[in-house]
């Protein structure tokens, strides 16, 4: 049997061993090391030594753990539940309100950490309680939370973004700044779909009584505004503003958010040490996991790329003779499908480096690239029946029934694929804001 194929059926052997429930990263070594062996022999272990060590020595992703610990702090201090009821206190009187309300504050979130659960199951226990009291339709409310926790794969500084950067050899800073107009774009329609539907029929989204506005003054509203909404608001606009300014690396001005957001926190006085400690622990736990999956995904795709069977697929795509577009969704397609039962680190470590030759052939900009096939990941965390946001929004939201959950999540499918469209058809809406920062 020859290398390239042996190297197929490993990559055939892994998914059913994902999809088995068996742990992800365990299983990248297991079979890694076996079909590895095979075709390598003892230089399997040499390499899964080099490709860890390698990347232990990667300096941008220490931005991780600073990054995850921003995020653990805005969400342990109740920061951004304060936003939260901030934001329904100023907007309260529009029809949909309340999905305005959960939009903001996910996109406010997903700019603050790039963890898709923690985003999902926040605002699911926030925004819930309150959309189901002021009679909000079940199945848009669960699109409107799944769909809005979802922004933070795309929405920088995700964490997706840091870990694709080396993989297609494009700086991180690059790719956040193509992030933000395509991550703002979702947001926007998200945002325009849910007002339009509840402006045509205002049982899906109704205001909130006039009578529970009229009993707050203005000045309460305002001092909701500068304490509730601003100072968050700040801390990540300006940890996001000196990365696409080049003032600071991601991972210098992940540091400078952590500390920010620590010093919000102690400042409104809504951190004690024990919610402190619950912050480094969970960030020292997600840390490690992401981590050592990377490590294990690195290392089978190395061996997969070392078998030859990365040059095999490539010869095959280049062979079917499809023109470049057609090409491109091609792949886009298979991310798709692969991004409903797996999660975006195999993915990112082994299926996006079996298209960058052929990215490469056709000409495609490997920033373009990545920006569709983040937008694209995106898509498949809310595409029924493998969708994890689906099963996150359920564990905090027990009440509501999965179908009423499938049925929110799949209307903000199609337009994310509507958005997903329109990049590929116009790369400047992806590569207009790099250009002229870089100039």
């Amino acid at each position: 049997m020859s290398e390239p194929i042996l190297g197929l059926i490993s990559l055939g052997v892994l998914f059913i061993g994902i999809l088995t429930g068996y742990p992800m990263a365990f299983t990248f070594i297991f079979i890694g090391l076996i079909f590895g062996f095979v075709g390598m022999e003892e230089r399997v272990f040499k390499l899964m030594q080099s490709q860890f060590f390698t990347l232990m020595r990667n300096t941008t992703l220490s931005a991780i753990p600073l990054f995850l610990f921003m995020g653990f702090v805005l969400e342990q201090s109740g920061l951004m539940e304060r936003v939260f009821r901030s934001l329904r206190i100023l907007l309260g009187g529009l029809r949909g309100s309340l999905y305005l309300v959960v939009l903001l504050v996910a996109t406010v979130f997903a700019a603050a950490t790039g963890i898709v659960g923690a985003s999902v199951t926040i605002l699911g226990v926030m925004a819930s309680p309150i959309m189901r009291g002021s009679g909000y339709n079940n199945a848009l409310s669960a699109g409107t939370i799944a769909a809005g926790g979802t922004l933070g794969i795309l929405i920088p500084p995700s964490i997706l973004l840091i870990v694709l950067g080396p993989v297609v050899g494009v700086p991180v800073t690059q790719l956040f700044t193509a992030a933000i107009i395509p991550g703002l774009m979702l947001a926007a329609i998200y945002i325009l779909y849910t007002l339009v539907r509840s402006w045509i029929n205002p049982e899906l989204g109704p205001p909130v009584p006039q009578e529970e506005l009229d009993s707050m003054s203005l000045g309460y509203k305002l001092r909701e505004l500068m304490l509730g909404v601003i100072p968050v608001t700040l801390v990540v606009a300006f940890t996001l503003g000196v990365i696409i300014a080049g003032i600071a690396t991601p991972t210098d001005a992940a540091a400078t958010g952590g500390f920010a957001s620590l010093i919000l926190a102690l400042a409104y006085r809504k951190l004690d040490f024990k919610q402190f400690r619950q912050c480094l622990f969970s960030t020292l736990k997600m840390t490690a996991m992401i981590m050592f999956l990377l490590g294990a995904a690195n290392f089978f795709g190395a061996v997969f790329s070392r078998l030859g069977s990365a040059d095999l697929l490539t010869e095959f795509l280049l062979s079917l003779e499809l023109a470049p577009l057609a090409m491109l969704f091609v792949m886009l397609a298979i991310v798709f499908v692969l991004g409903s039962p797996l999660e975006w680190i195999p993915i990112v470590l082994v299926i996006v480096p079996i298209f960058l030759p052929t990215m490469v052939e056709l000409g495609f900009d490997p920033l373009w690239f990545s920006i569709l096939v983040a937008v694209t990941l995106q898509t498949s965390w809310l595409t029924p029946p493998m969708a994890l946001s689906a099963y996150f929004l359920k564990g905090v939201v027990p009440e509501w029934r999965m179908g009423e959950i499938y049925w929110g999540m799949s209307q903000f499918v199609v337009l994310q694929l509507i958005v997903v469209t329109l990049l590929a058809f116009f790369p400047q809406i992806v590569l207009w804001l790099p250009s002229v920062l870089a100039n």
